[in-house]
């Protein structure tokens, strides 16, 4: 059983760093060293890459996974020496051209080998030195690597650095999850721990591997990178690294003792004795036997497995350490991250954990996260670039369509709750299900399906199909589901629930062994199983009475956004064909205890990134067609580099010469032009198709001009240009989810905006939407001016520099529009720009500074609201002696049609300027209160666009 773990330990090791060939040379030397004396004298296969310039420089050791050997790391060595740095990858004993036995990192072997890597690199001149025999260096590696970077880090003080991928922390925990993840609460039961030797033996992985290590050929599939946020497009593109075919570390066995030829892949058959466990250590073979026909370890092996983990030294790592795991993966869960980081946290060390989409059975980490750990080694060992820091951050996988790629955002958040036991936020999810009885089969077949261990390492990125294989077979499994989510609930960690199981009176005492998961259930009935993975526990020494024992059972850890209208299903089934089950026929009664929920753990953070579901993946047409798409891209890409106009950086809106044509002779807008400048309200006036609509869809690159163009803050306006990140729009209705609230659907808006949440401003839109209590409803249940209200809160999320609004008063009572006239102008008070396409012209008046004024497709007045409006030079004076100022204007050349009514006076000036009009009257004695335009906006918009328009 050791042995298939190491091996599978070796399946994390993929390669994980490629190089490109246009980059910095890098030299190579290689090297067999002696280690050790006499009889335990090994022979270690290694190989140098030094940078071309820049040293003396850091140093990182680099381990390889199970099976594999230093040339499984080659792409990944010559990628941080690229970086700068002097690499030393090696080929552990046992593998490759390696002499000795494998210990599975025993203290006193790989361990202790590496102890001696570390200081035959201090005798080396191109490394940097922190003192005598002590060479600053890093250690990293995946699965089998990256144990032995965390027990070398706890051996030996003159490890700086750390960074291990997708590892374990307890061999036995993870090979055999046992009770000691439940709790019994039943008078007379063990406590917690005191039955850790009975856990339920992962079968199916340790026998893949052991099977590796007798020396048949290993997996030999290709595996490619988990997706990450931005680059589903081609994250299939780059090929597999050297000896990065097998999804265990190796290279097609070629690296496992005696597989294959002679010398093939750099490996070799040993000379020396072999065992009936390969070339393992008599030992580790004897735990295998054990447990591998038995099903359960003696507490010898679990003390063995426990000397050879990282368990047994992370509490005393100090040393900043960057833990990367995956999401996906049967093999080593979120749960080993957790153990791990707690452990160094708890012993004062800097810890940054990073959960990816891949894993063994998803894929090694994408070329963005290879990128942050060599940073990691960047900072910690040179003081080069930004801190890391020591938060948390999780990928989320998005659903996958049935063409293409699946999306991917990245969530940051400032702190990792699985540093700290019992830490973080939970959700309760009340669950529903009345007690179930469930058998347990004779010979423990057939049996419930949740994973096919290595499958995601076979096929790539389409593992995350195997969430849709599980098959729980009927009478063995007891379901518990939710009611429908009212919002999306992103599980990100290791859900907890109570349960009570007896068993079923009539047969002997003894003990039950269950298998537990939870699965996303839509509104179809699709049911998927994040992760493919279960928790595996055993229940010991159910009372023959039929009493029940409740335990509190801990769900594998996943990250998954459950959407609204979704459900949550628990499954507790009695099989699975991953791991040993009783043979002895039995049956049980499983039901929810109190309380009947789910714990569900939520991080919340920043979406720091996301990249959505681009071009369908299917044939050679659609790959000829992505080439196509990508070079119209970088086209492009080009003209958006010199479509922007410097001197008009500042300006948020200039349009020029715009015009849209339809087939049939339709022309929608002709050759229209103006300006917007900051701190204006600008309205946007002319009767149904005038343009208006047309125009602002256009400017939110939503369709094509046919002619001109269109500048927002100096950059040309077309699909997707960037700039339209700047700009709030509420253009030709809503488009809201109506089985979510108001406030799901702005957060989730601006969830897929992928800027962070604290840029959101939710608190102003909300109130400026006025819905009150409303806003937590279906937004199904809203009436229309309500819906209008979300959309304008919509717009004005993350306070854009630009703001459109078509219409934005539809719907709105006289009080709500008073306030939404307010709103618009303090918000362009505060240096931003409105633009507000409206019919309410009496509204546009007390709103807006400025006016465009369009009829047909054609700009026909523009400016501000106060000059158009006096656009015809007819005043009204509010004077203290009418007839007075009545005889003072007729004294003025041009002035005519002069009356009096109530007071006021009226005069049309004829070009006189209405300053010069009211010094008349002053310097008269006539006392002026008030003076203005005679018209109203609406005089002039019919007078400009004809009776027609009054509509």
């Amino acid at each position: 059983m050791v042995i298939l773990l190491v091996a599978l330990l070796a399946a994390a090791g993929v390669v994980w760093f490629l190089a490109d060939d246009d980059t910095a040379e890098v030299r190579t030397q290689e090297s067999v060293l002696p280690i050790g004396t006499g009889i335990s004298q090994v022979r270690i296969d290694t190989t140098l890459y030094l940078p071309e310039t820049g040293t003396p420089a850091p140093a990182i050791l680099l381990a390889h996974g199970f099976g594999g050997s230093k040339d499984s790391v080659a792409g990944e060595a010559r990628e941080m020496a690229e970086r700068g740095f002097v690499v030393l990858a090696y080929s552990a004993r046992g593998f490759g051209r390696s002499t000795g036995e494998i210990a599975l990192n025993a203290p006193d072997a790989e361990v202790a080998d590496a102890r001696e890597l570390i200081s035959w690199l201090s005798t080396r001149s191109e490394v940097q030195k922190d003192g005598p025999n002590d060479p600053r260096v890093g250690v990293t590696g995946a699965s089998y690597g990256g144990a032995l970077s965390l027990l070398l880090a706890g051996h030996d003080p003159r490890v700086d650095v750390l960074a291990p991928v997708i590892t374990y922390n307890d061999l036995g925990q993870a090979l055999i999850p046992n009770a000691a993840t439940t709790r019994t609460d039943l008078p007379g039961t063990p406590a917690a721990g005191a039955f850790e030797a009975n856990g339920v033996f992962k079968r199916s992985w340790a026998g893949i591997f052991f099977a590796a290590g007798m020396g048949g050929a290993g997996l030999a599939n290709p595996q490619a990178d988990a997706p990450e946020p931005g680059d589903e497009e081609d994250q299939n593109a780059d090929p597999p690294a050297p000896g990065g075919g097998d999804p265990t570390g190796g290279a097609g066995g070629g690296g496992i003792p005696g597989a294959g030829a002679p010398g093939q892949n750099g490996g070799q058959r040993q000379a020396g004795p072999m065992n009936a466990c390969g070339r393992f250590r008599l030992e580790i073979c004897r735990a295998y036997a054990e447990v591998a026909t038995t099903g359960k370890a003696s507490q010898a092996t679990v003390d063995l497995l426990r000397s050879v983990s990282p368990v047994s030294v992370a509490d005393r790592i100090t040393k900043p350490t960057m833990i990367v795991q995956g999401e996906q993966d049967t093999l080593f869960g979120l749960d080993q991250a957790d153990a791990t980081a707690r452990a160094i946290a708890r012993a004062g060390g800097k810890v940054k954990v990073s959960w990816y989409t891949g894993g063994h059975d998803g894929g090694r980490p994408g070329k963005e996260l290879r990128s942050s750990i060599v940073d990691w080694f960047d900072f910690h060992l040179r003081g080069n670039g930004s801190d890391p820091g020591s938060g948390f951050q999780y990928a989320v996988q998005g659903a996958l369509r049935a063409q293409g790629t699946p999306s991917v955002r990245t969530v940051t958040a400032a702190n990792y709750p699985g540093a700290a036991s019992g830490a973080g936020e939970r959700k309760t999810v009340p669950l529903r299900g009345e007690q179930q009885t469930v058998v347990n089969p004779p010979g423990g077949n057939p049996a419930s399906v949740s994973s096919m261990p290595g499958l995601g390492a076979m096929i790539g990125s389409s593992s995350r199909l195997a969430g849709r294989m599980a098959i729980d077979l009927p009478g063995q499994v007891a379901r518990f589901r939710s009611a429908p989510l009212d919002g999306q609930l992103l599980i990100a960690g290791s859900s907890t629930v109570r349960l009570r199981i007896a068993a079923v009176p009539g047969q002997p005492p003894g003990e039950g062994v269950f298998f537990a998961k939870i699965y996303d259930v839509g509104p179809d009935g699709v049911k998927i199983l994040p992760g493919s993975n279960v928790s595996a526990f055993r229940v010991p020494n159910l009372p023959a009475d039929g009493r029940p024992v409740e335990v509190t059972v801990t769900l594998p850890g996943i990250v998954r956004p459950i959407e609204a209208e979704h459900a949550i299903e628990l499954a507790v089934t009695t099989t699975d064909q991953s791991y040993a089950t009783p043979a002895q026929p039995a049956a049980y009664t499983v039901a929810l205890a109190e309380p009947a929920s789910l714990a569900a753990p939520v991080v919340p953070g920043s979406a720091s990134s996301t990249g959505p579901p681009t071009a369908p993946l299917i044939g050679i047409g659609v790959v000829l067609g992505l080439a196509v798409l990508g070079g119209i891209a970088m086209i492009v890409l080009r003209r958006r580099r010199s479509d922007v106009d410097s001197e008009l950086a500042d300006v948020p809106l200039v349009i020029e010469n715009l015009s849209k044509s339809y087939p049939g002779g339709v022309t929608a807008v002709d050759s229209l032009s103006f300006r917007v400048d900051t701190g204006q309200v600008l309205g946007l006036l002319g009767p149904n198709g005038a343009g208006k609509t047309t125009t602002l869809r256009m400017l939110m690159g939503l369709i094509t001009p046919t002619t001109g163009t269109i500048r927002v803050f100096g950059h040309k306006i077309d699909s997707g240009a960037p700039v339209l990140s700047r700009i709030g729009s509420f253009v030709e209705g809503s488009g809201f989810l109506p089985h979510l609230s108001g406030e799901a659907n702005l957060r989730l808006y601006w969830a897929a905006t992928g800027r962070p949440t604290e840029h959101a401003h939710f608190n102003e839109a909300l109130e400026i939407a006025g819905l009150g209590d409303a806003v937590r409803r279906r937004v199904r249940t809203y009436s229309q001016g309500m819906r209008q209200r979300l959309a304008i809160a919509q717009a004005m999320l993350g306070l854009p520099d630009l703001l459109v609004l078509d219409e934005p008063t539809n719907g709105l009572d006289p009080p709500q529009i008073h306030q939404m006239r307010e709103v618009l102008q303090k918000y362009a008070s505060t240096g931003r720009t409105v633009l507000v396409s409206s019919h309410l012209l009496a509204e546009v008046e007390q709103t807006c500074s400025h006016v465009v004024v369009m009829h047909r497709g054609r700009l026909i007045a523009s400016g501000e609201v106060s000059d158009i409006v006096a656009g015809g030079g007819e005043a009204t004076f509010r004077v203290d002696l009418p007839d007075r100022a009545a005889e003072v204007l007729r004294g003025f050349d041009g002035v005519s049609e002069v009356s009096t009514e109530d007071g006021v006076v009226h005069a049309s000036l004829n070009g006189t300027p209405r300053s010069t009009a009211v010094a008349a009257l002053v310097e008269a004695g006539v006392a002026v209160e008030q003076a203005g335009p005679r018209r109203r906006l609406e005089d002039v918009f019919l007078e400009l666009v004809g009776e027609e328009a009054s509509g």
